[in-house]
């Protein structure tokens, strides 16, 4: 799997992978955090998400700006570890949250976030440039040796960044087992045992607003507590959140992995090599007309494709948002805590993506290579077959909207939670199409930007994403204020919609990219 390919391309891969963990920490508990730690509402913790997602990718973007400049990505990757487990340090503080704190933890919590945002902008897209050099520099030495040694070279590529891509799946497997384990250690500990409900209903005891729900609150309460520990709401909320807290300091530690892995093998890293100066050239006014022609067919097929990679993260990015709150609502996690699920996504991309290779490449000896475009629509219809899944489920069950099913007494709420199994085939389909769109994006991006603006397309593709990271708030809204299957629908409809949209497109943008 390694063979043949450069020596630095692992070292890397271990250096993203630590920052992937804390990354896919972060991604598995923040939403649930913020409701458990502050008692915001599922919309309130939902925009927060959202925001923080959003200026990760858009700040990657100041990150790639700031590192060609300087010609320093070394620098610039070192300082955005550096930052990151700042941001992590902040969090990891565990500072419980009352009436009294709350106007100022807030805004405390949200400056960790953007300090976490920022490093990850500095880091994320400038890791990847350096990867990218490396096999310049491979296939560079690989000419030196003959045109046969070169298409091997290049060959290898792809190959390499998707064992890249392996390492960061990896990281993220292991890292949504931390938060729930060192919670529920925790509460053990102090006398109490996990349940994902209490930490909203205890809020609403120290709020005076829990109304109806005082005896589900009740029951609940009683069984959570073992030693013969008194529940208290306050108690048992700061315990809580405590473990999660103590998540963060295994983000830092991982942080601090993932930055003397890079500065033990900073030395053997390539530097991006700078642009270099372009021969002045004459043109003739029907050249320059075409060449603008052709320059305009390529940015509004690059612009098509990115307005249906906005609706897939819109769709994708609910692992985090309403796919988290389903979990920790809608299914038994007796056993299992909500947040584990987002390691079924990882998991996936390992086991699958060597049989997704397989099977692209056994098509393409037989003459039947599919084009990226329609790689991209069939993506798109992956993922709508995930939200057909959950709709036709939700109808079925009779599923209400997150509200009112919260709303519900303890017997009626557990008679009606689903099994575990509802959220593997969910992640299945999504894992999938994520494999058809994903890397594919890139790659198309790749061959439709104009030469001259490639870095400005693929900070493009990186803003599609910013952009469909922005709008996932909206998923926990709809969740609670309708019946869920019609939340589901939603994203159902979207990814349709944008497979039909793509379909229509595909023979145009196959020609755009010949």
């Amino acid at each position: 799997m390694f063979k043949s390919h450069p020596k630095g391309l692992i070292t890397a891969a271990l250096s993203n992978m630590g920052e992937r963990f804390g990354y896919y920490i972060m991604n598995a508990v923040l939403l649930l955090f913020l409701c458990s730690k502050f008692g915001l509402s599922d919309g309130v913790s939902g925009a927060i998400y959202s925001v923080f997602y959003c200026s990760i990718y858009i700040l990657s973007l100041v990150g790639g700006i700031i590192a060609d400049r300087t010609q320093n990505y070394k620098g610039t990757i070192q300082k955005g570890l550096i930052v990151m487990a700042l941001g992590y340090v902040l969090l990891a503080i565990p500072i419980t949250a009352s009436s009294t704190n709350t106007t100022w933890l807030l805004p405390f919590t949200c400056l960790a976030l953007a300090f976490i945002a920022f490093g990850n902008g500095l880091f994320k897209g400038n890791l990847q440039a350096i990867v990218g050099q490396m096999y310049d520099n491979f296939e560079a030495e690989a000419a030196k040796k003959g045109p046969e040694e070169l298409k091997v070279a290049k060959s290898k590529r792809d190959s390499g960044f998707q064992i890249f891509y392996v390492f960061i799946n990896i990281g993220g497997l292991i890292a949504p087992f931390v938060a729930p384990l060192l919670r529920q250690w925790w509460l053990k500990t102090n006398g109490f045992i996990y349940n994902s409900s209490l930490p909203e209903l205890c809020h609403k005891v120290i709020n005076g607003n829990i109304g109806d729900q005082m005896t589900k609150y009740q029951e609940l309460s009683t069984a959570a507590t073992i030693n013969g520990t008194t529940f208290e709401p306050s108690a048992y909320l700061e315990v809580f959140n405590q473990g999660v807290h103590f998540s963060f300091i295994a983000s830092v530690a991982a942080m601090i992995i993932s930055l003397v892995i890079f500065l033990y093998n900073k030395k053997t890293f390539p530097t991006p090599a700078k642009k270099a100066s372009t021969e002045t050239i004459s043109y003739t006014q029907e050249e320059k007309q075409a060449m603008a022609k052709e320059i305009k067919q390529r940015l509004y097929a690059l612009f098509a494709v990115l307005g249906v990679a906005v609706f897939f993260w819109f769709s994708f990015h609910q692992n985090g948002q309403s796919l988290s709150v389903f979990a920790r609502d809608f299914v038994k996690t007796d056993a299992i805590a909500p947040e584990i699920w987002q390691a079924v996504n990882p998991f996936f991309v390992i086991a699958l993506t060597p049989i997704i290779m397989a099977i692209f490449g056994s098509m393409a000896k037989k003459g039947k290579d599919i084009s990226t475009p329609r790689k991209i629509a069939i993506g798109m219809a992956i993922a709508g077959c995930a939200y057909l899944f959950l709709t036709i489920f939700s109808y079925i069950q009779g599923y209400p909207s997150g509200e009112t099913f919260k709303a519900m007494d303890v017997t009626t709420s557990e008679g009606m939670k689903a099994g575990w199994w509802v959220l593997i085939v969910t992640y299945f389909f999504l894992t999938v199409a994520e494999l058809f769109i994903s890397p594919l994006g890139l790659s198309f991006v790749s061959k439709v930007a104009p030469k001259h603006l490639l870095g400005l397309c693929q900070g493009l593709w990186l803003g599609a994403t910013a952009v469909g990271n922005l709008l996932i708030w909206l998923g926990p809204v709809m969740y609670n204020a309708w019946p869920i299957q019609y939340c589901w629908l939603v994203f159902l409809v979207v990814c349709f919609i944008s497979m039909g949209i793509m379909l229509s497109m595909v023979k145009w943008l196959e020609r755009v990219t010949k």
